[in-house]
This record gives C-alpha cells, sequence and structure tokens, in this order.
C-alpha cells in the first residue's frame, strides 16, 4: 500500500491549485489525512485504538464541499466514493441498503489496484503479446513436412530471420492494416461461489450474473481483428494473466479499511427538524436511514463479495446546506461521530473572479481549450471577466444560490453564439471584452423571469 507524506500545509497548498477559498475546510480536511500517515507510525496496540475524526462540511450547493472531498482523495490515491443520504432507506422499505456504499467503495478500490498493477506489469504483458501475434502472423512448424537434420536447422534460421523482420515491421507500423483471426480466451472460474447478502434488486442481479459466469463460463469466439486492436486485445489478456487477484483483491480490501473516505452528501435531508412530529410521515425512515448509517460510521463489518470489509478506520465526510434542519437535528449518536464540523463560506463576485482565473483547471482554461480545436483563438479581457463574476453573483442573489455552478451557465450563456458559429468561422481570433458581456448578458440581470431559464 502506497503511503503518501504530506504535510497539512502541502495538502492545503494542492488543495488551492484547483479550489479558491474555503481555508477552513482545507485544513480541517489536511489534518485529517496527516492524522492517517501519524497513525501509521504509532505502535499495533495503540494505533487500533487511534479513530479517523470525522467532518461534517456545512454549506450551500456549489460552494465546493464535494470538490475538497474528492481531490483529496485522489492526492492521497484513496478508494473514494460520493453517495447522496437521501437514496438510504430504513431496513424494511424499498431503497438502497446503507451497506451497498463499503461494498461499492470495495469495488473501486479493487479496479484502482487492478489498474496499478497493470501498469506494473504492462512492459511484460506487451513483450508477451508481441511474441503471440508475431506467432499468428507467422504459422507454426506443425504444418510443414519432416525435414533432414541439416535442412531443419536452415530452415529454423530463416524462420527466425522472417520472425524478425516481421517484428521490425510490426514495431514500424507497417503491418498495421493487416488483420488476424485470434480466439477470445473463455472465462475461467474464479474459484468458489459466493453468495452475498443484497438487499436491492441490482446488487441481487450482479450477484447472480456472478454466480451464472462461474457455473456456466462463456466459450471462445473466433474473432477477425487489425493487428493494431488484436496488439491490445493480446496485451490485455496477458496482463490478465500475470496479475495476482488474490493479492489484488488483499490490497484492496487493505486499502478501504485503512485509506478509504465516503463522501455523505445531503445528510441534511435525513435530518427532521426540531419541533416537527418523528413518529409518523417520512420522519420515521429519515431517523431509520441515521440509526442504519451509525454502526458504519461506528466500525462494523460489511460482507462483500471480495470478503469482509471493516470500516472502523474509514473516514466519513459528510456535507449538507441544512436551510431547513440543523447538524444539531441529527440523532446524537450520529453527531458524536462527526466531532469536526466546518462552514463554508458563500462565494462572493471577488471569489467567482478567482475562479475564472486561478485554478489549474479553470473554466477560462477550459474555453479556450475547446475552442482551439475548432481553429478558434479567443482571449478573454480582465474586465470582462469581473463583469461576469458580477452578474454570476447578482443572479445567485436574485435566485437560489447555486454557487460556482452559476459561472458554467453564466459562461455557457456568453459563448453560445460563438459556439454555434465557430465551424463556419475557422480560423478566427475573438477578444471577449466587458462590452462584450454586456451586449450578450444585460438582460439576464435586467429581466428576472429571463433569468429563471438559465439554472
Amino acid at each position: 500500500m502506497s503511503e503518501k507524506n504530506f504535510t497539512p500545509r502541502e495538502i492545503v497548498s494542492e488543495l488551492d491549485r484547483f479550489i479558491i477559498g474555503q481555508g477552513r475546510a482545507k485544513r480541517a480536511v489536511a489534518i485529517a489525512l496527516r492524522n492517517r500517515w501519524r497513525r501509521r507510525k504509532v505502535d499495533a496496540p495503540l494505533r487500533d485504538e487511534i479513530v479517523p475524526k470525522n467532518i461534517i462540511m456545512i454549506g450551500s450547493t456549489g460552494v465546493g464541499k464535494t470538490e475538497i472531498a474528492r481531490r483529496l482523495a485522489r492526492l492521497a490515491e484513496a478508494p473514494f466514493i460520493k453517495v447522496e443520504a437521501s437514496k438510504f432507506t430504513e431496513v424494511g422499505y424499498v431503497g438502497k441498503d446503507v451497506e451497498s456504499m463499503i461494498r461499492e467503495l470495495t469495488e473501486i478500490a479493487v479496479k484502482m489496484v487492478r489498474e496499478e498493477e497493470g501498469r506494473r506489469v504492462k512492459a511484460r504483458a506487451s513483450e508477451q503479446a508481441e511474441e503471440r501475434l508475431l506467432d499468428l502472423l507467422l504459422p507454426g512448424q506443425e504444418a510443414e513436412p519432416p525435414q533432414a537434420p541439416g535442412a531443419e536447422e536452415s530452415a529454423a534460421d530463416k524462420r527466425g530471420a522472417t520472425r524478425e523482420r516481421l517484428r521490425e515491421m510490426l514495431r514500424r507500423g507497417e503491418l498495421d492494416r493487416r488483420s488476424v483471426e485470434l480466439d477470445g480466451a473463455p472465462r475461467a472460474p474464479r474459484g468458489p461461489i459466493e453468495v452475498v447478502a443484497a438487499t436491492s434488486l441490482e446488487e441481487m442481479s450482479a450477484n447472480l450474473r456472478d454466480m451464472l459466469s462461474n457455473i456456466v463460463p462463456s466459450g471462445r469466439k473466433r474473432r477477425k481483428m487489425k493487428v493494431t486492436e488484436a496488439l491490445g486485445f493480446l496485451a490485455d489478456e496477458e496482463a490478465g494473466k500475470l496479475i495476482d487477484m488474490d493479492a489484488v483483491v488483499k490490497q484492496a480490501v487493505e486499502r478501504v479499511e485503512q485509506n478509504g473516505i465516503v463522501f455523505l452528501d445531503e445528510i441534511d435531508k435525513i435530518a427532521s427538524p426540531r419541533g416537527e412530529g418523528r413518529s409518523f410521515g417520512p420522519d420515521v425512515s429519515r431517523e431509520g436511514v441515521q440509526r442504519d448509517i451509525l454502526p458504519i460510521v461506528e466500525g462494523s463489518t460489511v460482507v462483500t463479495k471480495y470478503g469482509v470489509v471493516k470500516t472502523d478506520h474509514i473516514l466519513f465526510i459528510a456535507s449538507g446546506a441544512f436551510h431547513v434542519s440543523k447538524p444539531s437535528d441529527l440523532i446524537p449518536e450520529l453527531q458524536g461521530r462527526f466531532p469536526i464540523r466546518v462552514e463554508l463560506d458563500t462565494l462572493t463576485k471577488d471569489d467567482f473572479f478567482r475562479i475564472l482565473t486561478e485554478p489549474d483547471n479553470s473554466l477560462v482554461k477550459q474555453y479556450k481549450a475547446m475552442m482551439k480545436t475548432e481553429g478558434t483563438q479567443i482571449e478573454f479581457d480582465e474586465q470582462a471577466l469581473r463583469e461576469v463574476s458580477e452578474i454570476a453573483a447578482e443572479v445567485n442573489a436574485q435566485l437560489e444560490d447555486i454557487g460556482a455552478r452559476r459561472l458554467h451557465t453564466v459562461m455557457e450563456k456568453l459563448l453560445e453564439e460563438l459556439s454555434f458559429t465557430a465551424p463556419e468561422r475557422s480560423p478566427q481570433s475573438v477578444t471577449i471584452d466587458r462590452k462584450y458581456v454586456s451586449e450578450s448578458l444585460s438582460d439576464i440581470v435586467r429581466d428576472r423571469d429571463l433569468s429563471r431559464y438559465i439554472l
């Protein structure tokens, strides 16, 4: 398992490359990630007693809650899953089982580790795939009649020379247009059949397919494909043979247990405001979902098709707008499992301007790159971007505050005409100035009803 050794300051600095503002939230997640590294350095008896300090992020939509958690997981190379708490239901109701989040997280970890192992054996798999492809391009000796000993040596030399010439031609791409026929290998049984308890139709269907694939593996199918496609197909097949799936599963489960991050979005939707009745209506299910989530967050064992996964040291980051309810409306036991609470700031027009210009993946850079594919060079004047930021902030103030997502819709409206006509006017160079922005977007702010169509 890879071990990342980032200091909290380095983690915040890395998050700053993609997310503007929200310093308190960044500090909280940076400390949580560093505490994982510290925990691994503690001696074994005490190490098992140290549990992660789960976090609740409080803030409106579009202020960066999900992005902070996603970037943190990517930085730590940790299995990460985002789930909406409102999709879960209490046991006994029709809906998604809370344990499914851990099963899905384990699936993600297995895929992650398998891809890492695939990259590790890529060179060797490519070599073996090349040899197999040369065998297809150069017929074997089985069909050749028996020859005298001296003639056999001469034929073998000629065959070796021909094979090397084919290898050189293959590497130079001279054989790319040729076609070959090969057999798709049947799926081999993957060991004993596991029956995993599933509480949704999707999980039951997936488990049933896995069982049937073990009992009745698919047969061979003759396929004809181009040399380039065949080389990739054979490389994937050889990589699959070189990867030890038992080791992959073991490492994936360990990575989930020690490094996994679950982002529980919309947790405020399962909290009932105090003063409202909890004994009828949907509130029964709301509180029931909280009680079902509680053991997962506290630390329990979840049965997956890859074995038992312990959730004791998985980091849970919850988030919600909490416009109607408050974190204190959650059941006390669940509140206690989220000791760190961080309020995220509402984004201002200055924040919008920084979001447009500073991040490595800013919207301005994205639009420039996309329009460049059409032969259109666009440049944004600073005053134009400040005008866009001011309009986005004003629309958020007039209507629902959807945070930075408003910039996507405003920018899309701003460049709508240019995006439509770019293929016909290529090549061209366009400068977006304040006048261009005012003419394109002035009606949005003036007409409240019109702005409702830009969600």
